[in-house]
């Protein structure tokens, strides 16, 4: 009985050990942290909100805590202007957060997710658990794990305000910073990455850099998860994500870029999209095959593209 009883032991110990060797994360951490970005008391994080304004702390202090530098002095915000014309004119500030993360090079990758989204319509609350509270937590993720993993590339890590009003974070950080000094060699941005009926995840922007294809087609990838790339074609209309998020500012600037998001679902852009609605084991496969890709590019990759 002895015997037994303790194999029974190591081969659950095992067990255990082996499920948890698959992700590079607290999976706990990113799940509440999800929670906490797409609840009510953020009011759907409206760039120039007190929600907004309340997503841009947290991430703030998430990063201070980290011990993570700011990017621009000893400030972590890079504010902007924004005039709406179109629909409900209006005026006011954007602010992204940026950080970086020194590496052996001095060629830098930009890591990227958008934290605002599309705040109170109609008396309701659009709390973009999906889109994209799951980019944004991912973002604090990967934050940690270079942290603790020095990479070889440099790193800047950007929360990308006021995508919804037509990506102007991310246009305002790639027109108003130094590329040449940055030395950026690649984007990876991710948006809307938790929820797939299908367990797929997309890596858009291989057809437009193939030199891109390699190392994810190489990832060694977590059980019950689907890498496909795609939704990168010229012509192909809506099934070309290319320009649908912040990673189209660099790509105008012929700086690399990998998309990763899954295809619409029922909630996107709807008041039901919310923390409720997302499938955690998979946003956790998810965001442990980001982390290998940007794991697999950091040591990999390099453009030799001249800008």
């Amino acid at each position: 009985m002895c015997a037994v009883r303790s194999f029974t032991i190591v081969f659950l110990i095992c067990l255990v050990q082996s499920g948890l060797a698959q992700f590079s994360f607290n999976q706990a951490k990113l799940s509440n942290d999800l929670k906490i970005l797409s609840s009510d008391s953020l009011e759907g994080r409206k760039v120039g909100s007190t929600g907004n304004a309340k997503a841009r702390q947290f991430i703030i202090d998430r990063l201070t805590q980290l011990k993570i530098n700011p990017l621009l002095t000893d400030d972590y915000v890079q504010s902007f202007s924004i005039t709406q014309s179109f629909g409900q004119a209006q005026s006011g500030n954007g602010n992204n957060v940026l950080a970086v993360i020194e590496g052996k090079k001095k060629e830098t990758l930009v890591i990227s997710a958008h934290y605002d989204h599309l705040g109170i319509l109609g008396n309701t609350i659009y709390n973009g658990a999906d889109d994209n509270a799951s980019g944004t937590a991912a973002l604090l993720a990967l934050a940690e794990y270079f942290q603790k993993n020095k990479p070889e590339h440099r790193i800047i890590l950007a929360f990308f305000d006021a995508e919804e009003m037509g990506l102007r974070g991310s246009a305002h950080f790639v027109n108003n910073i130094d590329l040449q000094k940055e030395k950026i060699v690649l984007n990876v941005n991710m948006d809307m990455i938790s929820r797939s009926a299908k367990n797929e995840i997309y890596a858009c922007g291989t057809a437009h850099y193939p030199q891109l294809k390699q190392p994810l087609e190489k990832l060694s990838l977590p059980e019950n998860i689907l890498l496909s790339l795609g939704h990168d074609q010229p012509g192909s209309g809506r099934n070309d994500w290319t320009s649908q998020s912040d990673h189209m500012n660099f790509h105008r600037k012929n700086i690399p870029f990998l998309y990763f998001g899954v295809e619409d679902h029922a909630d996107y852009h709807r008041p039901t999209d919310d923390f409720e609605k997302v499938n955690q084991d998979f946003y956790h496969r998810s965001v442990e095959v980001i982390i290998r890709a940007v794991k697999a590019l950091d040591k990999t990759f390099d453009n030799k593209t001249d800008r």
